[in-house]
């Protein structure tokens, strides 16, 4: 089944970054800036950025970090780092990882800001709670986790395309989550707050 997935991802990465402009409608760059504001980097944290995908994020983390921080970018894609290293080749103090998000290579307490953009939720359960467990240890103490995800699409078109995402961790247990994210956040940091971006389309969680 792991290796299922990573050679679809493999594929995905090739329209990944066209699948999230047609969900979020040409508003990206104010949508990543207004994240990682929520997210609270500051100059010279040092970031990891989970599920990076084609690290399309990560020059918003750097730039917000400064020239003193550091971003890291994990997946387990070879086909979404490949598409990573292309965008972040010539940025300085960033690090792509290919790696297990439920078995997070790092010691303890050594990054000060968690982030995830559109991907958690593809995240078997198992999984999730595992990645939850591994971001909370290797965060800093008080230092915040963002997570950014779609609502759910109001185009049929692209609501079907969401529906299809989902069913890479079963639509069921997907399902689920979408109802009760919160809840299931809220068992693993003591204080989670909602931010809506201003498509409507996208909600931000920051835990810590």
């Amino acid at each position: 089944m792991r290796k299922f997935r990573q050679k679809y991802y493999d594929l995905f990465s090739r329209f990944y970054d066209r699948f999230i402009a047609m969900h979020s409608s040409g508003k990206q760059g104010s949508i990543k800036e207004f994240f990682v504001e929520k997210a609270g980097i500051r100059s010279g944290d040092k970031i990891l950025d989970i599920c990076t995908g084609t690290g399309s994020l990560i020059s918003y983390l750097k730039e917000r970090a400064g020239d003193e921080g550091m971003v890291v970018g994990l997946d387990f894609s070879t086909g979404m780092l490949l598409a990573a290293s292309g965008k972040t080749a010539d940025t300085k103090g960033v690090w792509l990882v290919q790696a297990d998000v439920a078995a997070l290579p790092f010691k303890k307490n050594v990054f000060h800001a968690a982030t995830c953009a559109h991907a958690f939720y593809e995240l078997h359960e198992n999984d999730q709670r595992n990645c939850l467990m591994e971001i909370r240890r290797v965060l800093a103490q008080g230092r915040p986790f963002a997570m950014m995800e779609h609502d759910v699409p109001r185009k049929p078109l692209i609501r079907i395309l969401f529906h299809i995402r989902l069913m890479s961790m079963g639509f069921s247990k997907a399902m689920r989550i979408l109802r009760h994210e919160r809840r299931m956040l809220e068992n693993y940091f003591s204080r989670v707050e909602k931010f809506n971006t201003d498509t409507g389309r996208s909600k931000i969680y920051v835990c810590r």
